[in-house]
């Protein structure tokens, strides 16, 4: 009787967690929501907030919104899973992006199989 309640408590966790976890937006989608040329907001994970403006032709800005941060320009491509971005001076990098709560997303950094949350997006 023990194990069919562990069973039934693990079906149950379990399943809720599946449905919990959001799956990461279609390339198409975040170019639908973010690459429009209309400005939102990204947060770091220490707190630093930019206005981040990507436009449908590929380029793409970013201005502090406080005195932390440096102002830059780069280019965007759409990859397989998600984005890819190339800040000037730096290396290419490859990002996903997952809905994380109303009007709010976090952009995921994938190393081999863990995803590091980089920054969250809002609208």
């Amino acid at each position: 009787m023990l194990r069919a309640g562990l069973f039934a408590f693990a079906l149950v966790f379990f399943g809720a967690s599946a449905v919990l976890a959001a799956e990461p937006m279609a390339p198409s989608d975040i170019k639908a929501t973010f690459f429009t040329g209309q400005p939102f907001t990204a947060t770091t994970p220490s707190g630093t907030k930019f206005k981040m403006t990507f436009t449908p032709d590929g380029k793409m800005t970013r201005e502090p919104l406080a005195q932390r941060g440096n102002a830059s320009t780069g280019t965007w491509k759409l990859s397989a899973n998600g984005f890819c971005t190339t800040w000037n001076h730096s290396k290419p990098r490859c990002f996903t992006i997952v809905p994380s709560g109303e009007n709010k997303w976090s952009v995921q950094r994938i190393a081999t199989t863990i995803a590091t949350t980089v920054s969250v997006w809002s609208k």
